[in-house]
This record gives C-alpha cells, sequence and structure tokens, in this order.
C-alpha cells in the first residue's frame, strides 16, 4: 500500500496545523483510505471507488479527469497548493465527527471537488505512532537516497576529475604534435619552394635557349633570303642583257639575207618546174611510155624469179638532167 502524507491548514480554522494521511492500494481512482490527526486527536474515513464515480458524474467531469484533480489535491502534484483549499467542521453527536472536504479556487469562485465524514478513534496514540514512524520512514529513506545521491555525486565528480585530467592531458598531447606537425610541414614546405625555384630557374633557361634558337634560325633564313634574292635579281640581269643582245643583231639583219641563208627553206622551183614540163609533153609520149612498158616487161620475164626487186620507171624518176636543168625566169621569182 502507497502513502502519502501532508500538513495542511484548513480554512475554518487556519491557527490549527492538521496532518493528512492519503493510502491506496493501485490506484487513487480505486478508493482511498484517510487518516486526519491534530497531534492530539485523530479522525479516519475511507472513500470508495463508486463515490468517486458519482462526485465525477455528479460534476459532469470525466472520471479520468477528476481523478486527476483528486491526486493534485489530495497528494499535492503539480506544485499548485494555493488553487485549492480545505475545510473541516464538526459534526455528529457530542462533536466527535468531523466533516472533511476539499475544494478548489478559481478567480472569484470555488467549487467542491469532494467530501467525507470522518470518524474520531478512541486510541489515537497508535495512529499518531503510525503517521510519525511513517514520518521516520521516509526520512530515512530520504537520508538514504540522500547519500546514495551524494555518493553518485562525488562520483561523478571524480570520473569528472579524471575526464579533465585526460583531457587535459590529449590537449597537451595535441599541442605537441601539433608544433611537431608544423615543424616537419615547415620543412617540407622550405624544400617543396627550394625544388619550385629550381624548376622555374630551368624552365626560364630553357625558355631562353629555346628564344636564342629562335632568333639564331630567324637571322639564318633572314640572310639566306637576302643572299637568294640577291642572287636571283643578278641572274635576271645577265638573262635580260643576254637576251636583248641577239634580239638586236637579229633585228639589223636584213630579212632577205635571213631568208636565204636559212637551212630549214626548202626549194620549191624544182617542182614547180617538172609541173610545168609536164604539162608542155606533146602527144607522142604515151607511145614512149608503152614501149617502155612493154621492154620492163620482157625484161622481168627474163630475169630470174627471186628477184622480186621493183624497178622505177623512167616516168616515175626523172633523169638527173631534168633535175638540174631550170628555167632561169622561174629561179628568179622563186627568189
Amino acid at each position: 500500500m502507497e502513502k502519502k502524507v501532508v500538513r495542511i491548514c484548513p480554512v475554518s480554522d487556519p491557527g490549527t496545523t492538521y496532518f493528512l494521511q492519503i493510502a491506496w492500494q493501485k490506484d487513487l481512482g480505486a478508493g482511498f483510505d484517510v487518516v486526519l490527526s491534530d497531534g492530539l486527536s485523530a479522525w479516519t474515513g475511507k472513500v470508495p471507488e463508486e463515490d468517486i464515480s458519482k462526485e465525477a458524474a455528479d460534476m459532469e467531469m470525466e472520471r479520468e479527469k477528476y481523478i486527476g484533480e483528486l491526486k493534485k489535491v489530495l497528494l499535492f502534484e503539480g506544485g499548485l497548493a494555493d488553487k485549492y483549499n480545505f475545510d473541516i467542521s464538526k459534526g455528529g453527536v457530542d462533536g466527535e465527527c468531523l466533516n472533511f472536504s476539499y475544494e478548489k479556487n478559481l478567480k472569484d469562485v470555488s467549487f467542491r471537488l469532494g467530501s467525507l465524514m470522518l470518524q474520531k478513534v478512541s486510541g489515537p496514540a497508535l495512529v499518531i505512532s503510525e503517521l510519525i514512524s511513517y514520518c521516520l520512514d521516509c526520512i530515512k529513506g530520504l537520508h538514504s537516497k540522500n547519500e546514495n545521491l551524494q555518493k553518485e555525486n562525488e562520483r561523478l565528480q571524480s570520473d569528472l576529475d579524471d575526464v579533465q585530467e585526460q583531457l587535459q592531458k590529449c590537449v597537451e598531447a595535441k599541442e605537441e604534435l601539433e608544433m611537431e606537425l608544423y615543424k616537419r610541414f615547415i620543412l617540407v614546405l622550405n624544400e617543396k619552394k627550394a625544388k619550385i625555384r629550381n624548376l622555374q630557374k630551368s624552365l626560364k633557361e630553357a625558355e631562353e635557349a629555346v628564344l636564342e634558337t629562335t632568333q639564331a634560325r630567324d637571322t639564318m633564313s633572314t640572310s639566306k633570303s637576302k643572299v637568294e634574292t640577291e642572287d636571283y635579281d643578278g641572274s635576271t640581269d645577265d638573262e635580260s642583257e643576254n637576251s636583248t643582245q641577239p634580239s638586236t643583231s637579229a633585228a639589223a639583219k636584213p630579212r632577205r639575207d635571213s631568208l636565204l641563208g636559212s637551212p630549214d627553206i626548202i626549194d620549191v622551183a624544182p617542182s614547180r618546174k617538172r609541173r610545168q614540163r609536164a604539162r608542155n609533153v606533146p602527144r607522142a609520149e604515151p607511145k614512149v611510155a608503152l614501149y617502155e612498158s612493154q621492154t620492163a616487161a620482157k625484161k622481168r620475164a627474163d630475169s630470174p624469179p627471186k628477184s622480186s626487186v621493183k624497178q622505177p620507171s623512167s616516168k616515175e624518176m626523172p633523169s638527173e638532167s631534168e633535175k638540174n636543168t631550170g628555167d632561169p625566169e622561174d629561179l628568179f621569182d622563186d627568189i
């Protein structure tokens, strides 16, 4: 069974302090027991589950929500004690009973959450001793819990110190490692810088060498082109001089000498004379030709058959005298 003891001051008697104990089994909604004491007397009562349901129905409130309000007012859950009030009034014969009620305060009004009748206990010493024992047990449990919390706090503090010490060592190791890496990095960086300088120097020298070679090649090509141009100009001058001299000399010669002295010109005068002479031959020429043909046929018949050489006729081959003789007038005309 779970219990909870709280201290209350009722509205009807604010100068008197009461101790209220609430005990329940599983849940506050299943019913709970109430013990109230002022240190001299004690009163007890019980609220069943049916009364809880009836109160929720009367207030037109859901049962779960009503149970939540009971936890806040009786167990002080949420720490809102100012919003709830308690009232105690005597009742019954000789005032041996107390009417215990609890209310919730709103802005200007309050409404009752519940009430019950408490019966006075004939032996309050036992009830009070139980309250004191419960309070002592709670205090003892709180002390034990406090000690455990203190031990846990010390352990956590020790762990925190160890962690801080390790963290400090890690920081120092990190700084040392950074310094070492920085030194190594400086060495590597200087080496790389030196290598880059050497490469830049080599590249510059190579570029200068290539530039010098290009300039020398351009100079040589320029000089060669100049020499070739001069040689070409000289050769063209010589050729022009040589070509002008024969032309002038050829122009000076008379045209008649060139025509007479040229070996390529063929004299056509003999052939023309032969044609003229052939036209002047008398009619008796066919007879001579017939006689010559008969004589040639007789010679071919008398000659051996192996000789197949064709002899030219007298008509085809003119006599030498005919070739060499010519008319002076015709020669003069040809010239």
